[in-house]
């Protein structure tokens, strides 16, 4: 298996991936209170371009408390730049093959501000078929079928973990883009911990996760429970993190060209939203349930559903 990141080392990996901004924070505006900044969407009604907004239109609730907004910094312009890991559950069923020219048209169309990877997610672990690149058409090329088999320790969510904890920060937007029927075969629990725990090192890294369904293949005792957890899992990832998940029924979309609009859509209307908050009594730091809203009724927000705030002492 290739290495995640071309060879970074241990030391330096721990390094990139203590808890860092986004971008530049701003101070925040109270003593006694830490900046917190996460990515948000904005769309319009049925996934439809939003009209600009500034931080007068958006208010951060934790619990009643409603916090300071620092800054609303739209991810456009010298701000546009975005990492997208494109993860492929190595065991979907071969008629995913149908899709890789729609999944490939997608690559191809992204900016130039976009760098896409392409890893293979297999036994927990992962295979990468393209590092990030700006070069859309390299990448697109290196999409391919799927094997349509398993492991006895497959955890999509164990690959998922890996590459979060192999991914540096560079100030870029770093967003998942997950192919998988979502349940967890190696756990096989309804509430798969591993699950949950990838939704805490997303929300603790600020990675959006956005999901297609796709059955997988080959596998013994697939029936309706495997089907309503898988994606009640991918629910619960996605809305966890901020991110889009999409569904056609049980089965596998027929194109997933709507789906890979709307989520084109989502990446090209975000932004970084800055709050300040109270800082954790915990030195390490903890996950804080927030909601963003906005009084505009033209305007759909969406947004992680936790934190991570650093402590007093970080």
């Amino acid at each position: 298996m290739r290495c995640l990141f071309g060879g970074l080392s241990a030391a330096l990996i721990a390094s990139l991936l203590a808890v860092v901004p986004l971008q530049a924070r701003p101070q925040a505006e109270n003593s006694g209170t830490v900046p917190v900044t996460t990515i948000v969407t904005a769309l319009g009604g049925k996934f439809t371009a939003p009209p600009a907004l500034s931080k007068d239109d958006v208010t951060v609730r934790e619990g009643k408390v409603r916090r300071d907004v620092l800054n609303f910094t739209p991810a456009q312009g010298d701000k546009a730049g975005l990492q997208l890991a494109i993860v492929i559950d190595d065991s979907l069923r071969k008629t995913f093959g149908s899709q890789l020219k729609a999944l490939a048209d997608f690559i191809t169309s992204q900016p130039k501000s976009t760098s896409v990877g392409v890893f293979y997610a297999a036994n927990g672990t992962l295979q990468v078929a393209s590092q990030f690149t700006p070069d859309s058409e390299a990448v697109a090329k290196t999409v391919h079928m799927t094997t349509g088999t398993y492991g006895a320790a497959s955890s999509i969510y164990q690959s998922l973990m890996q590459l979060i904890a192999g991914w540096p920060v560079t100030g870029a937007r770093r967003e998942i883009l997950l192919f998988s029927d979502g349940f967890d075969y190696l756990r096989k629990d309804r509430f798969s911990p591993d699950m949950l725990l990838t939704i805490d090192k997303a929300q603790q890294a600020g990675i959006p996760i956005h999901a297609i369904y796709e059955p997988t293949a080959g596998r013994p005792g697939v029936n309706r429970r495997v089907i309503n957890v898988g994606q009640g899992n991918l629910n619960q990832i996605t809305d966890g993190t901020g991110g889009y998940a999409f569904f056609s029924g049980d089965s596998a979309p027929l194109s997933i060209d709507p789906y890979l609009s709307q989520v084109g859509m989502a990446l090209k209307n975000q932004y970084f939203l800055t709050f300040a908050t109270t800082p954790s009594k915990n030195e390490k730091g903890e996950y804080r349930s927030i909601k963003v809203l906005t009084e505009r009724r033209d305007v759909e927000i969406k947004a992680p559903d936790k934190v991570f705030v650093p402590g007093s002492g970080k």
